[in-house]
């Protein structure tokens, strides 16, 4: 299908239908085109709350995506800016993640494998080959056309890509997600094409054994791994693996770019273009049950997003992120295979930031040599709305008005002002994002098992130790411990939120996290106190808040809620 000439209105070729997805400052909707009734996705963008700069950037991506013609790439059919609105229409994709596809399947081999990452390759080679480098190549953005069996994988979101000539290499900037993240641009050094091919390299890693490469829950820890390029295959589940494919993972993560395979040649590696006689077909039971856990923690996304929001407002100061991690798991993982990081455009105004759904765009810290700090590893999502526990670390202690009145207008040292109609707005949405939590923690203390059910979604999710690591859904854990723990052994209980904030995800959606101090009186009237880092993602459902998701770190045995029984 050609690319049509923009016309003057979208709604001239259009009729928009449901919506598909929701972000800080665009929705997808799916649409129907009045000529030849074919279905597409519409982005619509509200440009009236972008800077100059995230323009730009969306006018670059639009410039990009509209010379990339590639059956494995997600096309971009129409651009049309009208006042206010940017809509671009792009090819209506169905099948979901290529990653939860593949965990969905009855059989999935190093055979399946090799099939998978050709694909990824065909899509990267004809970005290069077109002057584009993705920088952004991670499992969120490896789409399937269809849920047609055998349908074709697509590489989506080109928010982060740039424009080279030729083989160039110029420094451009600090930009890609943490584990996918080559040695040359951790080592800030020129970079080009070559970056591409070693997300490839972790991205066929993951394929193979459901683990990436590089892990550690210390970000710096994790870069020096990568700018060392020191990964290995260990036993056993290395040891079924055909010595082609390790030698193919070895040419993409070749730390040296100008050593590392291009796309063009891993193309013609004998385990890719020979794979009948080369990968096994052998099925790989293991890698799907690794690989299941693998995108249970990246299915976060409503917090992460929420966190594009927060890294785009907060001071130079609070430009750590944090996620936790649930105890127990005994998965690799990286340091958060969600969030991607930006840094060229740290002089240009934070009112807005254009929306790429899984991502985030954080600043670099300040100071010579020092790398950003990491999200830790998320949780799982299963099915319902995604979300992920986020804390931000902040130097110097923030009341809640303070940290509120932050998040909206930056540093109150720089940037003092009266809130604008629309800031107030945000700034009382918040508020009513902090009183429900507090709420909720509340009938925690009173053990009030009703109260607590009217708050929370009866499907909610959790992330705390006491699960193990593991996701659970449905009111049943919590209410053993509103039974047998709450109000048994405490005579007393005082909780104290520390540095909350606030994000909000659209109108219907928000996410709050915080530190929580709670000080309580066992029942033999000894004093003790417990703190614990949460988070929890709220959606308003018939105009009432109800709490889908939380996430808790700290804590022991009997600390469901934030404190420890006492016998």
């Amino acid at each position: 299908m050609a690319v049509p000439i923009a016309c003057t209105r979208f709604s001239d070729n259009y009729d928009l239908k449901e919506e598909l997805g929701k972000g800080a400052f665009s929705v997808v909707r799916r649409c129907v085109q009045k000529s030849s009734g074919l279905e597409f996705a519409a982005k619509i963008i509200n440009t009236k709350k972008l800077s100059a700069r995230d323009f730009q950037k969306l006018e670059r991506e639009a410039r990009i995506c509209r010379k990339l013609q590639h059956a494995n790439i997600v096309r971009l059919h129409d651009s049309i800016q009208e006042e206010n609105f940017h809509y671009l229409v792009f090819d209506l994709v169905t099948g979901g993640e290529l990653f939860e596809d593949i965990v969905a399947r009855e059989f999935y081999s190093e055979a399946d494998a090799s099939h998978c990452i050709q694909q990824i390759l065909e899509s990267v080679n004809h970005c290069h080959q077109n002057g584009v480098v993705h920088r952004d190549l991670k499992p969120e953005n490896l789409l399937l056309a269809s849920k047609a069996k055998g349908a074709a994988v697509k590489l989506a979101d080109f928010g982060l890509a740039i424009e080279v000539s030729g083989e160039q290499q110029a420094w451009f900037g600090f930009a890609g997600t943490p584990g996918y993240l080559s040695p040359e641009v951790l080592k800030k050094e020129p970079y080009g094409k070559p970056v591409d091919i070693w997300a490839c390299g972790v991205i066929l890693y993951i394929l193979l054994v459901g683990y990436p490469p590089f892990w550690d829950e210390d970000q710096h820890r994790l870069y020096a791994q990568i700018k060392a390029g020191a990964y290995d295959y260990p036993s056993p589940e290395w040891d079924t693996v055909t010595p082609e494919a390790k030698n193919l993972i070895n040419q993409m993560l070749t730390v040296n770019p100008g050593k590392r395979i291009t796309a063009a040649d891993a193309l013609k590696h004998p385990w890719i273009c020979q794979r009948e006689r080369v990968a096994s077909v052998v099925h790989r039971q293991e890698t799907v049950d690794c690989l299941k856990k693998f995108n249970a923690r990246r299915k976060l996304k409503g917090a992460i997003l929420t966190t594009m929001l927060a890294t785009r407002n907060f001071s130079s100061k609070c430009r750590s992120i944090i996620v936790k991690k649930g105890d127990g798991s005994q998965v690799k993982e990286s340091t958060d295979s969600s969030t991607t990081l930006e840094d060229d455009d740290i002089k240009e105004d934070k009112k807005g930031g254009v929306d790429r759904s899984s991502t985030v765009i954080a600043k670099e810290p300040e100071g010579p040599g020092t790398p950003p700090q990491s999200p830790r590893g998320a949780g799982p999502n299963s099915g319902s709305p995604p979300s992920s526990s986020v804390a931000v670390a902040v130097k110097g202690p923030l009341n809640l008005g303070q940290a509120l009145l932050q998040s909206v207008q930056g540093p109150l040292s720089k940037r003092p002002r009266l809130l604008d109609a629309e800031e107030s707005v945000i700034l009382s949405r918040r508020q009513e994002i902090i009183k429900m939590t507090e709420q909720l923690i509340e009938a925690i203390n009173t053990g009030d098992f009703e109260a607590y059910t009217k708050i929370c979604d009866p499907h909610l999710t959790a992330f705390e130790p006491e699960a193990m690591g593991n996701l659970v859904e449905g009111m049943d854990f919590h209410k053993f411990y509103f039974d047998n723990v709450l109000g048994k052994n405490c005579k007393a209980v005082n909780t104290t939120i520390l540095n909350p904030h606030v994000h909000l995800l659209g109108e219907d959606a928000a996410c709050i996290a915080y530190v929580r101090l709670t000080q309580y009186m066992d029942k033999h009237g000894q004093a003790h106190t417990h703190q614990s880092e949460e988070s929890r993602v709220w959606h308003k459902r018939d105009s009432k808040w109800q709490n889908v998701h939380f996430h808790r770190s700290g804590g022991n045995g009997g600390a469901a809620f934030g404190f420890s029984s006492h016998k």
